[in-house]
């Protein structure tokens, strides 16, 4: 199922700060590489792909969330169609501190900066984390959506 996100009517800020010493931001062409890499080892070859996409845009697409030269996640948009979110993965064991709720923060305020009223977050599974940190609601008759017939290995 895809969910609408109502652009113009975001939080500004995070419920929480970001734990000490991680900071988001966009990579850079020498890193897009080992991010696809660690995306593809960590989520799988379908998100690596996503993430190529969204790194090849200009300006990139995709930020990250890294500590100490190490990557704990990522998050793009633009990458399966225009006006859609995501993927968005954070490593296992940097989960519940803030991350995926900064990281979509990061992407949707991107968006909105770029011009978009709207974003698509498409094929979502944890739809309660999306209603609670954006206010996405359900597109009715959306499932399977634009990844009906996609190519599987």
């Amino acid at each position: 199922m895809d969910l609408l996100i109502k652009l113009y009517d975001l939080p500004t800020a995070v419920s929480r700060p970001l734990p000490e010493g991680v900071g988001l931001r966009k990579p850079i062409g020498p890193e897009f590489d080992r991010l696809a890499a660690w995306v593809d080892g960590a989520f799988g070859a379908g998100w690596a792909s996503e993430a190529r996409a969204a790194m090849a845009h200009r300006p990139v697409s995709l930020f990250m969330a890294v500590r100490d030269r190490t990557l704990l996640g990522f998050a793009c948009y633009d990458a399966t169609a225009r006006g859609m979110f995501g993927p968005l993965g954070v490593q296992a064991e940097a989960r519940g501190a803030g991350l995926g709720e900064a990281l979509l923060k990061a992407c949707l305020h991107d968006m909105r900066a770029a011009g978009y009223a709207y974003a698509v977050a498409g094929s979502v599974g944890p739809v309660a984390f999306f209603r609670r940190v954006a206010g996405a609601t359900e597109i009715p008759g959306s499932a399977p959506g634009l990844y009906a017939g996609m190519l599987k290995t």
